[in-house]
């Protein structure tokens, strides 16, 4: 195939893909969870860093009534809590409620700790921007 045709073979694919209209008749949507150069406490976001990037996406559980150990992250890290309810706390005793379907810009080089106080399982879903080869997550010695 000539590379001149591939555009619009691609073109008359779309074309062909069903599309489903939503009730008010748009045929996609799209929201912004979240959107700052701050985490959750206020604090600005570092600069990234440098070294060769790497992307991780990680589903976290937490049961009923447990906690994550006190820990940090030494890079930006955002997510979206798919179920159950979360609370996060620093060091500092700051606190940050999160329910389902909310996101959160996690805090970074800051102590903190996640805990659900729920009856079900708080199901997380975590973005990382780290570098290759390193940790993202640190726990307090």
């Amino acid at each position: 195939m000539k590379m001149h045709c591939i555009p619009a073979l691609l073109f008359s694919l779309m074309l062909a893909l069903p599309f489903t209209a939503s009730a008010d008749g748009a045929l996609y949507g799209s929201e912004v969870l979240a959107k700052s150069s701050q985490s959750w406490d206020g604090t600005p976001l570092p600069v990234y860093p440098s070294g060769k990037p790497e992307i991780s996406i990680v589903r976290i559980t937490i049961a009923p009534g447990a906690a994550l150990p006190m820990h940090q992250h030494p890079y930006i890290n955002a997510g979206v809590l798919l179920s159950g309810a979360l609370t996060v706390v620093t060091e500092l005793n700051e606190t940050k409620h999160l329910k389902a379907g909310d996101a959160l810009i996690e805090v970074v080089n800051k102590w903190h700790y996640g805990r659900n106080e729920g009856s079900e399982p708080a199901v997380i879903l975590v973005f990382y921007a780290g570098v290759a080869s390193e940790p993202v997550t640190r726990l307090k010695p």
